[in-house]
């Protein structure tokens, strides 16, 4: 088994280098199968952190990572990274041929799409941020929609009259839409290229770099515990586009 791990023959994305002969011989194959074991039996991706507790003190747990990614390189699952913890999920050239016994996609409305879009881009984005950007109205229902779908999270409040709450996106985004990071999704460029944007964009249209750093930003303070949408933020328009 150690050779195989040793040889791996395509890349694998977010893990640094590739596993020597040596580094794999180092590792017990019962740390391997505990964390391959762990993955496959979570139904969230597990963090470092949760993983590094199911094992010995001092188990080199970055090289089992990468051991295990090429392993599983060509296989029926990959070891994927989705935002800071890790999770097996099915490789993308045979994704379609499971699509019957896939369960039906959750379906948003367009204003809910348009609203996670939005604060993907622009995080952290408040309610009246989003509402400029879109032009109409956002719903709060919009908003619950997508937080229990754990596509969005409050991330804190603003540091403004009102103390709005702002919004982030979560790691559930990232494993949905088959991210690593925020930062890899597609940019002005590409999406022209792509054909979802007009070629004849106003000149001077630029878009942002989408992060998702869990750092507070210096205008933002830490939500309180339990902490609901601000009186403000309840009360509901509704999308005058949905």
């Amino acid at each position: 088994m150690s050779d195989r791990l040793a040889q791996p023959r395509l890349p694998v994305e977010g893990l640094d280098g590739r596993p020597t002969p040596d580094e794999a011989a180092r590792v017990p194959a019962l740390h391997l199968r505990i964390v391959e074991a762990a993955l496959f039996a979570s139904a969230e991706p597990l963090d470092e952190a949760a993983l590094a507790r199911l094992l010995p003190v001092g188990a080199d747990l970055p090289t089992i990572l990468r051991l295990l990614a090429h392993h599983y390189a060509e296989r029926g699952v990959n070891l994927r990274r989705v935002g800071d913890a890790w999770a097996f999920r099915t490789a993308p050239d045979i994704a379609a041929a499971l699509a019957d016994h896939a369960p039906p996609p959750r379906r948003l409305s367009r204003a809910a799409i348009e609203t996670l879009a939005i604060i993907a881009y622009h995080q952290p984005a408040t309610r009246a941020e989003i509402e400029e950007i879109r032009g109409v109205a956002t719903s709060r229902g919009t908003l619950e929609t997508l937080l229990e779908a754990g596509f969005i999270r409050l991330r804190g409040r603003r540091r403004s009259p009102g103390r709005p709450v702002t919004f982030g996106t979560t790691p559930g985004f990232l494993d949905h839409f088959g991210l690593e990071q925020v930062s890899d999704l597609p940019g002005l460029d590409e999406m022209k290229a792509a054909g979802l944007l007009d070629a004849r964009l106003p000149p001077g249209l630029d878009m942002p770099t989408p992060s998702d750093d869990g750092t507070l930003a210096p205008d933002e303070e830490p939500l309180g515990d339990d902490d609901p949408f601000a009186p403000g933020e309840t009360d509901d328009a509704g999308d005058r586009d949905a």
